[in-house]
């Protein structure tokens, strides 16, 4: 796949927020001294004081203003770029003029969703136009969903290697320490309210293989429920449901979708959260659940939704640098196979998830769509981390410090 001669390698839309000024510390600690990458937004005041606090090497790249409402501006920002990624959410308000941009100006893209309802519409409008141009359109980039997605690449890679045949009961159950985002609230909020006044919508977000690439050629197989009750796993471990297994799920799918099923035409996954052992682990468990489901409630209902607005994360803020430090995640994920042999895969790394190693992630998939083509699949569109950049992302992530391990159980 032919790379476009531009004027920057990598351009980082949305740098002035929490999570792009991460992202820009990330890449001006990681990225080559000669690759060219320029960070964008809406005002150039913000960029050069975000610029000012990045290390020395942040410091030299040039400032490009776009707005995400002028597609005139983010047309030429993506014609400037090889590849641009963005955090600029809730994407299903802010997005899709970016992909749009990106699609036809044949520019690498990535992002950080974890909203359904956006990927589906960028998948609809713009993935046949990626696929003419020859622009890998990068969605779920960051702890939502790369962990899963690349754990069950890599347990299908070995089933494979193995003769052991597809994969069939696959799950995974995460441990972690950090905060939401107030991004990822948004973007909740958004899909929430959506659901209340459209019952296409519901039926939509509900359809376990909502972003499948041919929903008529799915097996049918019946999966998991995504927020399935506390249950004791087989190794005495306490589950609750996990927040964002409704979107990691999908994703996971639709890469198995979009390399011919070739994880398991039958592949049954799900997703869980780790609560812990014992009586303290079924207490968890259950509180776990039921605020869960009172925190969706609230936020379906406009008045408890307000009183909600006052507590929760806002859009742009996050925890502070000590706290992102003390963060970790732990994804562990068990999988049979169609051979009757089964594995597991372990997917861990040091920060806040949503922050300091969506940061790490995030970073690493610009550097690989813009140093690594010759090595990536030959494949453009609409794809997940997993169908467009495969083991390439599993080796950066474990350089950076990330941990992917496939063992047999």
């Amino acid at each position: 796949m032919s790379e476009p001669d531009r004027e920057h390698d990598v351009v980082l839309l949305g740098a002035t927020g929490f999570v792009g000024r991460l992202v820009a510390g990330y890449l001006a600690e990681a990225a080559p001294p000669d690759l060219r990458v320029a960070l964008a937004g809406r005002s150039r005041e913000r960029l050069t004081t975000a610029a000012a606090e990045l290390p020395a090497a942040g410091r030299r790249w040039p400032l490009l203003e776009a707005d995400t409402g002028d597609p005139a501006s983010l047309a030429q920002l993506a014609g400037s770029t090889r590849v641009l990624v963005t955090t600029v959410g809730p994407y299903a308000r802010y997005g899709l003029p970016v992909v749009d941009a990106c699609a036809r100006a044949g520019t690498h893209y990535a992002d950080l969703t974890g909203e359904v309802l956006f990927v589906r519409e960028a998948i609809d409008r713009f993935d046949a136009v990626a696929r003419e141009s020859g622009a890998r359109i990068v969605h779920a980039a960051g702890y939502d969903s790369i962990p899963s997605d690349l754990s069950v690449y890599l347990l299908a890679e070995r089933a494979r290697e193995d003769g052991a045949g597809g994969l069939t009961d696959v799950r995974l159950v995460a441990s972690l320490r950090g905060g939401f985002s107030g991004g990822t609230v948004a973007s909740m909020r958004g899909q929430i309210e959506a659901m209340a006044t459209d019952r296409a919508v519901r039926r939509l977000i509900g359809d376990p293989y909502a972003l499948s690439p041919d929903r008529a050629a799915e097996p049918g197989t019946r999966q998991p429920p995504d927020a399935a009750p506390p249950a004791l796993a087989a190794d005495g471990r306490w589950t609750a449901p996990f927040v964002m297994a409704p979107f990691n799920t999908r994703i996971v799918r639709r890469s198995n979708a979009l390399q011919e099923w070739s994880y398991g035409r039958n592949m049954r996954y799900g997703e869980a959260m780790s609560a812990g052992r014992g009586l303290p682990g079924a207490l968890a468990a259950a509180g776990i659940t039921t605020g869960l489901a009172a925190g969706l409630g609230a936020l379906a209902f406009a008045p408890t939704r307000a009183l909600l607005d006052r507590v929760l994360p806002a859009p742009g803020s996050g925890p502070s640098e000590a706290a992102r430090e003390k963060g970790f995640f732990r994804m562990v994920v068990d999988a049979a196979t169609e051979g009757g042999r089964r594995y597991r895969a372990t997917a861990a790394g040091p920060g806040d998830p949503g922050y300091k190693a969506t940061s790490v992630m995030l970073g690493e998939v610009a550097l690989g769509l813009a140093l690594d083509g010759d090595r990536l699949p030959d494949r453009a569109g609409s794809l997940t981390p997993a169908t467009a950049l495969d083991g390439v992302l599993v080796e950066r992530l474990r350089a950076a410090g990330h941990s992917y391990e496939v063992t047999e159980i």
